[in-house]
């Protein structure tokens, strides 16, 4: 348990709930919480799925600028790696992630929302890279993960400019998958999260692994990465499971037990 980020379980469902009054800024403190919460919801075997959620106000409204303000060039090389580390542990997680997002999502706050794997925003939400603005770029992972999301160049005019988007345009352009009424999002969130606690865990994680994986490499070495992953699940009880499940059964009434 933190004292600004905790990780509570429900029924499958693992919340990442950021809590640090008034914006989620994310200081030092915070960003090394969220590592630790994320390291355990990947370890913890009842979590099948994941919400990170920063309350009903706001998401995260960036980093901490007064804690970097002060911050020198060789301080800031010390400090960017763990930085980096500790919201790509979030998209490390290998089991299905949602970003439930209110009120603000900036810098760091829409770095740690583009680390999930689904992005469920209120119609009020308002997101942004606005690094740029202060003088530097995105540095947890947003010049790369934006642009992968919504293309180089939707992503170069966000970071060139700093500008925020609502809710529809985020929508538009891909950097959210789904918008709701502000006082539904967490519950759309824990929903679409819900469909996988009592999948087929070991397959989600070889899906996982495999597009993200993917991503990075060349066509024929993406193929191959999945033609492994495809592989191994043949050893997995699950899949004995599903297939019996679907031969007697017909699809989607298989019991899986995540083996």
């Amino acid at each position: 348990m933190g004292e600004f980020v905790n990780l509570t379980v429900s029924d499958g469902v693992g919340t990442i709930r950021l809590d640090r009054p008034k914006m989620n800024a994310l200081n030092v403190q915070v960003q090394e919480e969220i590592r630790a919460a994320a390291l355990e919801a990947a370890a913890n075997d009842d979590v099948r799925a994941v919400v990170v959620y920063g309350g009903e106000k706001v998401f995260a409204a960036g980093a901490d600028i007064k804690e970097m303000a002060d911050m020198s060039y060789a301080d800031m090389v010390k400090r960017s790696g763990p930085l980096q580390s500790s919201l790509a542990a979030v998209a490390a997680i290998p089991k299905p992630t949602v970003a439930a997002v209110t009120g603000y999502a900036l810098g760091g706050g829409c770095e740690l929302a583009l680390c999930a794997d689904y992005r469920i925003a209120a119609d009020d939400a308002k997101l942004g890279q606005p690094e740029i603005l202060l003088g530097i770029i995105p540095g947890a992972g947003g010049t790369q993960r934006l642009s992968r999301l919504v293309g180089p160049s939707k992503a170069k005019d966000l970071i060139y400019t700093g500008r925020f988007v609502d809710a529809a345009e985020a929508l538009q352009i891909g950097l959210v998958d789904r918008v709701v009424p502000a006082a539904e999002v967490y519950t759309a969130a824990v929903a679409w999260a819900a469909q996988f606690a009592n999948g087929a865990a070991l397959a989600l994680r070889a899906a996982k692994e495999a597009i993200d994986g993917g991503l990075g490499v060349d066509l024929a070495t993406g193929l191959e990465i999945e033609r492994q992953q495809f592989a191994a699940l043949f050893a997995t009880e699950d899949r004995s499971t599903g297939m019996k499940s679907f031969v007697e059964n017909g699809p989607g009434k298989a019991a899986f037990k995540g083996q």
